[in-house]
């Protein structure tokens, strides 16, 4: 058989119907046959050499149908098919670019670490939209808690998938098994046990569904301390102002005033410290330092009210 042939037709992707739901793409697959050894080897020694995307094609559809399988081992993570299918897709892609014929292995060993690889990440990132694992040795917790409640459960005949914990022993056999502390164990189990919730009520007309927990989030506008802080903030505008302004002299107080309180018509404030520097027959710097004075003095007079 001749590479010309085994290429046939031109386009590989060609033949991949445009399909409208995910179990028509895996009936699909599943007819796309695979490579003999001898084909497989001429498509990637001619991908290597030519960077010939059509070799590349014929590698990657063939190899579909292992994405598919592979995919099944991640449904218990609550993730549609069809998005693990796609990005174990993503890492078939890569493994066809960097998968070398000359190594003596099978395309199908060399994709499948790749092809987990992406799905590993993918769950990672949005499993419950929560980052559950950062370090090495809580993602292998992570992937492998899993198929050890079934191995549990088959050891005893009891049912652990669900449940909130494993029994001390168990958490003890699973963190030497796994290399990692029990408290990482206890930690990881907690987490994913744990169901998710909408935070938004549902769309539908269910009366006697539960509130969401939006419903039951506090309203900081009637929330008491935050209340009481905005009627100070009040005093202090209106009747605070006024004490504080009583506290000083005539002269103190009208400075203050036409500094800091009075508004005109226009927008504009009140007289400046030339003003109020001649009418008083003095300096500017001296209105200055009288104002200085005066603002200290009301705030000392604002700080006794509050605590009185």
């Amino acid at each position: 058989m001749t590479l010309t042939t085994t290429l046939a037709p031109r386009d590989p992707w060609s033949v991949v119907p445009s399909l409208g739901n995910l179990d028509a793409y895996i009936r699909f697959v599943q007819t796309v046959p695979m490579l003999e050894a001898d084909e497989e080897q001429a498509l990637a020694r001619q991908l290597r050499s030519a960077n010939d995307l059509q070799a590349a094609s014929r590698l990657v559809l063939s190899h579909l149908r292992l994405v598919v399988s592979i995919s099944r081992q991640y449904l218990g993570y609550g993730l549609p098919q069809g998005d693990l299918i796609q990005e174990g897709n993503v890492g078939l892609m890569k493994a066809v670019k960097r998968f070398d014929p000359d190594q003596g292995v099978r395309l199908v060993s060399y994709a499948m670490h790749w092809i987990k690889a992406e799905i590993h990440e993918y769950i990672l990132k949005n499993w419950r939209t929560v980052k559950v694992a950062t370090t090495k040795a809580q993602r292998k917790l992570f992937f492998n808690l899993r198929s050890l409640k079934h191995q549990f459960k088959g050891e005893d005949g009891n049912d652990h998938v669900g449940r909130a914990g494993f029994s001390d022993a168990e958490i003890q056999r699973v963190a030497q098994e796994l290399n990692v502390r029990p408290e990482d164990v206890i930690e990881m189990e907690t987490r994913m046990a744990g169901g998710d919730v909408a935070l938004e009520a549902q769309a539908d007309d269910d009366h006697d569904a539960p509130l969401a927990p939006v419903t039951w989030l506090a309203d900081e506008q009637h929330e008491p301390t935050r209340m009481i802080e905005a009627q100070h903030r009040d005093w202090l505008a209106s009747d605070g102002i006024r004490h504080a302004l009583e506290s000083l002299d005539e002269r103190s107080r009208r400075i203050v005033e036409e500094r800091w309180l009075k508004v005109n018509d226009d927008g504009s404030g009140g007289m400046t410290l030339h003003d109020l520097a001649a009418e008083y027959g003095v300096s500017a710097e001296r209105i200055r330092q009288i104002e200085s004075a005066a603002m200290k003095k009301m705030r000392k007079a604002l700080a006794e009210d509050a605590t009185a």
